[in-house]
């Protein structure tokens, strides 16, 4: 009877250890994706990258999940692809005995190499994904900002801005900058 009673007090003392004390780091609680994750916003003044990432340490998986985001971004301004496309077909045998190999084979690769001055994290969410942290990310980048960019480059290069310095395009462009400085002022 003794022995009962000692694994009934053990069997209820564990038990109130496991439900004390405050919530586990290690929750299995992933909640909810968030809306702009998956509906990523659009707006003829801004590109926008939203991306996850996944790491045992907080800030590590926003980091992660920032650096894919502004590489969507980048993909958005400036990529290059390449493409390669193989097909073989052969036919042995003859008459109803003959069968048809058919291989087809379709690899591509994209490079991206810009540079992003003025991307900012518009919008995260941060939540525990089994023992991992899970972050969601949306990096903005301003259209003006991609604009500011691009003069300034092109100014830095005075042979290309003396010739498209009496161009139309380069005072639209130039309008452009002067329209987003006024709007943040």
């Amino acid at each position: 009877m003794r022995s009962v009673i000692s694994f009934i007090l053990v069997t209820m003392s564990l038990m109130l250890i496991g439900c004390g004390g405050t919530k586990s780091l290690q929750a299995t609680d992933t909640g909810e994706i968030p809306d702009w994750f998956t509906n990523v916003p659009k707006d003829p003044n801004s590109l926008y990258g939203a991306k996850t990432a996944t790491s045992q340490d907080l800030q590590l998986a926003i980091d992660k999940a920032a650096t894919d985001a502004r590489a969507e971004i980048a993909r958005q301004v400036e990529i290059k692809i390449e493409g390669l496309q193989k097909r073989f077909q052969e036919e042995t045998g003859t008459s109803t005995d003959a069968q048809l190999l058919d291989q087809f084979t379709q690899v591509n690769k994209t490079v991206v190499s810009t540079s992003l001055s003025g991307t900012q994290i518009a919008k995260q969410k941060q939540m525990k994904d089994g023992n991992l942290w899970r972050a969601y990310v949306l990096v903005e980048y301003s259209v003006g900002a991609a604009n500011e960019a691009f003069m300034k480059q092109i100014k830095n290069n005075e042979q290309l801005y003396t010739r498209l310095r009496a161009t139309q395009t380069f005072k639209e462009l130039d309008e452009e900058v002067k329209k987003l400085e006024d709007a943040k002022k």
